[in-house]
């Protein structure tokens, strides 16, 4: 039970993103360098800034009917935030991807962007993804300290709320879709949740991984004949993660595939896990990319109005066991809150 007191600003944003019941129940459109290589992939040609700002207005208007909010980028996204129905908007603030030629995945800000312009481009929240370990070495860690701490400054002074993504990796470079890391990765998302729930940071909500990896939780759909942990062992890590932190929590879908990602959500609420919703991009989406790089904008549109729109339904059914992020603030209600 977090003592903190919303600002004015850090309520309003908050709430423009939540559904009526407290709930985050937004889609993710941010992805940029991905994306590109994926549709161009598919297309077995090269992708246009248009291209780009056509896929995520499409994805925008239809997805954005059935969800809370809208995660976009403010490179190729901004034209599809006029196409959001009236649904909060949150901008990314980091630039794509990270320079594999650095060791520790060093994070970067976008060039020509500060909290202050996001903020008059229209966003309600700032978002921002970090790749992060507690098993790296310090000196890196503590570069991503600080850089955590002047974005959550910028968005204090801003009063805007800060969404701080983080996604864990092999501290020595081994697979992360392996056994290996499997086993590991309960402690990557606990030791992240306690390191960035400090109030030095001036997180809102934490956008974190679940803590294990579906498919080496023995007894699931998604199970694929290795054990990293039994069902028993994977309910347990939702619970441990969770007690890390007071600060409200969604989960992100990391590209799993729509039925895995409500698989995860059903098991995150068998644990009895306070999360607090999604930010889900991919599990939604991910299956119309060759549509529209083979079969263009109306294909895409069609597939988004059917497919798209099943598997946004099917994460909002399994957000009916999230919890409200005002019960993390002490409040009853959102009016509680002022």
């Amino acid at each position: 039970m977090s003592s903190v007191k919303l600002t004015t600003g850090k309520l309003a944003g908050l709430k423009a993103v939540s559904d009526e019941r407290g709930v985050v129940a937004a889609a993710a459109m941010d992805q940029r360098g991905s994306l590109q290589k994926s549709l161009a992939k598919e297309r077995g040609s090269a992708v246009t800034a248009q291209d780009m700002e056509e896929f995520k207005t499409l994805v925008t208007e239809v997805l954005t009917r059935h969800a809370s909010a809208i995660l976009l980028d403010p490179e190729f996204g901004l034209p599809a935030s006029k196409h959001r129905n009236g649904k909060g908007l949150l901008l990314a603030y980091e630039k794509t991807g990270y320079d594999s030629n650095t060791p520790g995945r060093l994070p970067d800000l976008l060039d020509v962007w500060s909290v202050r312009r996001l903020k008059e481009a229209g966003a309600d929240c700032i978002k921002i993804l970090l790749y992060y370990t507690p098993f790296e070495k310090s000196h890196i860690n503590d570069l991503k300290h600080a850089w955590v701490e002047r974005i959550g400054d910028e968005c204090r002074y801003h009063d805007i709320p800060f969404f701080l993504e983080f996604v864990g990796y092999d501290a020595q470079g081994g697979d992360e879709k392996s056994l290996e890391y499997a086993k590991k990765k309960p402690e990557v998302v606990s030791g992240s949740m306690a390191e960035f729930g400090k109030e030095v940071y001036g997180v809102d909500m934490l956008k974190v991984e679940v803590p294990v990896e579906m498919s080496f939780v023995e007894g699931t759909k998604a199970f694929k004949g290795q054990k990293a942990y039994t069902r028993e062992e994977a309910l347990q890590h939702f619970r441990d993660a969770e007690g890390m932190t007071h600060k409200p929590f969604i989960y992100l879908s990391a590209g799993v595939s729509n039925p895995v990602f409500i698989e995860t959500l059903q098991l995150a609420a068998e644990s009895g896990t306070k999360f607090n919703g999604v930010l889900c991009g991919r599990a939604t989406w991910k299956d119309g990319i060759a549509v529209y790089a083979k079969q263009g904008a109306k294909a895409f549109e069609n597939w988004l109005l059917d497919e798209g729109v099943k598997n946004i339904n099917n994460v909002n059914d399994a957000l009916k066991a999230a919890s409200p992020w005002f019960l993390k603030f002490g409040a009853k209600s959102m009016a509680e809150l002022g």
